[in-house]
């Protein structure tokens, strides 16, 4: 909801271009780990062709994974071009990169747009406040072009940054964040990168969809325009839209061992690309880690000794009745040779205060098990 990509073109016919993602191991010091993933997990029917048509428009871009908890990639704005790293995120709607006029620490450890070196660059006289879990920035609104691989969006309004919060913002490894859920989550007035692609005709299907890999090398990537049918295995389970601003879907049940844990009268879920963990309602969160983990150490619930992993159960999450498992080595993550920690974490009673309904975010922990594809013509979320 708030978060590399190394990419690579590799032309497979006139209409195909395929640019794998890359996961980026980045060995740290334990402690350093830890403190790096809290910090990450506070953010906290028309038919889709099943092969490539000549006429498809459709690009799949790669992606870096850092530790398992953010996948990012390249794009370029202006003319000509500058180069940045940006965070593919489903959670939010908005593109912003940092400003050669911001000074906060969290800027300059990263590449800024310089507005006077793009031929193309039009000022927009507007001030823009964007927050997420992960931090905040301050800025103006700008139009420019945009180039996504081999896609080229034209007269494309984006945030500036000119102030950004410290801490999270400061270290993370990619420079700012391109939104991908709905227009109803944009700056009043402005039109996201999706809609532009499909508006202007760039992509022949309103469809993107994600691969996220755990393993390292070039096997991460998002698809814009339809979907490589070669990163899944079955039949697509296509659920709906419950609601049209994230990308939010509605879900049974969590259960653990045969006992529902969460979800027990219905929720919803939503499907997160920028968010690292399962997140939930606190006091549910709560329960599932004394479940997992009743003897934490260094008196953390999230912390345990990696050997305890064989012994963990597997969570069952129930969506339009399919049952998605997710096994114990995806919900825990390794930071250490012997330390892990689980990625649950609380807080989505904060997102809607005045609901009573329970709401769950599937963040990457369940992403990278399940492939999904995000159908903008039907209001669909495929998973397979």
């Amino acid at each position: 909801m708030k978060w590399l990509v190394l990419l690579r073109l590799v032309a497979l016919s006139e209409c195909i271009v395929i640019i794998p993602l890359t996961k980026m191991k980045i060995k740290q010091e334990p402690i350093r780990e830890k403190q790096l993933q809290e910090k990450f997990l506070d953010e906290q029917s028309h038919s889709l062709s099943q092969n490539s048509h000549p006429d498809h428009k459709f690009s799949s871009h790669g992606l870096r994974n850092f530790q398992n908890m953010v996948y990012f990639g390249k794009i370029s704005i202006g003319t000509p071009p500058q180069e940045f790293q940006v965070n593919f995120d489903t959670g939010s709607s908005d593109l912003w990169v940092p400003s050669v006029d911001c000074q906060s620490p969290s800027c300059s450890k990263h590449k800024r747009f310089n507005p006077q070196k793009s031929t193309t660059f039009r000022h927009l006289d507007q001030k823009i406040r964007l927050s997420y879990g992960s931090g905040s920035m301050n800025g103006v609104l700008g139009c420019d072009t945009i180039q996504i691989g081999n896609l080229v969006i034209v007269n494309q309004t984006f945030g500036l940054s000119q102030n950004q919060s410290s801490g999270i913002l400061e270290q993370v490894p990619y420079d700012g964040l391109l939104g991908l859920a709905y227009p109803s989550l944009a700056v009043r007035g402005t039109t996201p990168v999706f809609d532009n692609l499909k508006n202007q005709r760039v992509i022949s299907e309103p469809v993107f969809a994600f691969y996220l890999s755990s393993q390292p090398g070039n096997s991460s990537v998002v698809m814009f325009g339809g979907v490589d049918h070669t990163y899944h295995k079955g039949k697509i389970q296509w659920v709906p839209v419950t609601r049209t601003s994230f990308w939010q879907v509605a879900m049974s049940s969590i259960s653990i061992n045969g006992n529902v844990v969460g979800c027990s009268q219905g929720c919803q879920a939503i499907v997160d690309t920028g968010t690292s963990s399962l997140v939930g309602p606190t006091h549910l969160v709560t329960n599932i880690l004394k479940l997992i983990n009743p003897k934490p150490i260094l008196d953390d619930k999230q912390v345990l000794l990696c050997d305890a992993i064989k012994s963990l159960p597997v969570l069952l999450l129930t969506i339009n009745g399919i049952i998605y498992t997710v096994p114990p080595h995806y919900y825990v993550q390794q930071i250490s040779q012997e330390i892990c920690f689980s990625s649950f974490q609380g807080g989505t009673e904060l997102l809607n205060p005045s609901e009573t309904s329970e709401t769950w975010i599937l963040g990457d922990v369940f992403l990278r098990l399940y492939s999904s594809v995000y159908d903008r013509g039907n209001n669909r979320i495929g998973l397979a």
